[in-house]
């Protein structure tokens, strides 16, 4: 925010006696139920469930650090003070109510959307983890969200998650992630500035935020591990791996747990041995493959200990790695595209904090 701006919207809270707050900067765009119209070319369409809700919003026009929302936003700053891990964390005066809801956020210029999916057991009062659940090559926020194995695991534990949308590329519909797969735009201002804007108006515990994707999607979730360390504790990607072209970019703020899940199946887009790609047209890549990706995450972790031998589910894991950061490849053997396990992923996950 400029100085101008800054100070203008000083004035602007303070003669007109309102309690402003990050949801001022942040307003919360809460639109008609979401309308999957994107074809999904990675998974098969399911049927749309959104269920959009709205509470106590008021129409707002803000814009911070190159991120902005238009439409009904909850503001009316924070209510209730709670803390997790000795961190304190205020939650938003309304509590929104379960469903699903299109969000919008104005990052760079660009108008970007997901899906918020809040969970039957959200109160409001206590801080939750929040998921980010990319798409791959083709799907959209609202087509993953019907697809994903993740909420059905995540709803009993009362975790927020939200799917955004990609933009469009020789492909179709995915993320920037160097050479690939959409070019011109960023893609991890885009999930920092969804993550701030989710604060806004849900109770979310920054330290436990995660990124999880399938695909071009778990392309995205090893970048955001790479470049946005700072906001995502722990990433789970699915059907990608790192690449050749960028890897030595990778350099995270600090230590930070990665749980791969990979498919053996011969016709996959993404071999498991890795090599050179033509996954999307003009965006040639080359994939470090499963065991290459496996290792260059100990490597960067600083892992010191061996990788262990693969248990009944196909995970194996380095020890000894900085931070206690976990590093672990699931390989299912013939298998091809999936969006990996939950019920394997979220116990990784959920022990780690930022």
């Amino acid at each position: 925010m400029s100085l101008v701006r800054a100070f203008s919207w000083l004035i602007w809270c303070t003669v007109g006696s309102l309690g402003c707050s990050r949801a001022d900067l942040y307003p919360v765009t809460q639109n008609a139920p979401a309308d999957d119209s994107a074809n999904d070319t990675d998974s098969t369409a399911a049927t749309n469930t959104a269920d959009a809700s709205t509470t106590g919003a008021s129409t707002t026009d803000a814009s911070a650090t190159g991120a902005s929302t238009t439409g009904a936003s909850t503001t009316g700053a924070s209510a209730t003070a709670s803390t997790t891990g000795g961190s304190p964390v205020l939650c938003p005066e309304l509590a929104l109510q379960p469903g699903d809801s299109n969000q919008t956020v104005i990052v760079g210029g660009m108008t970007r959307n997901y899906v918020l999916h809040i969970p039957p057991n959200y109160t409001g009062r206590d801080p939750v983890p929040l998921v980010v659940d990319f798409h791959g090559v083709g799907g959209s926020g609202m087509s993953h969200r019907s697809n994903s194995p993740y909420p059905a695991e995540l709803d009993p534990e009362g975790v927020v998650m939200a799917f955004p949308d990609g933009l469009r590329g020789p492909a179709g519909t995915a993320w920037n992630v160097g050479p690939c797969c959409v070019a011109d735009v960023d893609d991890v201002a885009f999930a920092r500035a969804l993550v701030e804007h989710a604060q806004a108006s849900v109770c979310i515990d920054a330290s436990r935020v995660y990124a999880v994707g399938v695909l071009t999607g778990g392309g995205m979730a090893h970048y955001l591990a790479c470049h946005a360390a700072d906001v995502f504790a722990a990433v789970a990607p699915a059907a990608f791996d790192l690449l050749e072209e960028n890897v030595d970019d990778c350099q995270p703020a600090r230590p930070v747990s990665v749980i791969s899940f990979r498919g053996t199946a011969a016709d996959s887009r993404v071999p498991y041995e890795g090599g050179a790609s033509a996954l999307v047209p003009g965006m040639p890549l080359t994939f470090l493959g499963a065991e290459g990706t496996f290792e260059a995450w100990a490597s960067i972790n600083g892992c010191t200990g061996p990788a262990s031998t693969p248990d009944a589910d196909g995970c194996s894991e380095y020890s000894g790695c900085n931070g206690g950061a976990d590093v672990i490849l699931c390989t299912e053997r013939d298998g091809g595209e999936e969006p990996g396990d939950p019920s394997i992923a979220w116990p990784v996950l959920k022990r780690h904090q930022r």
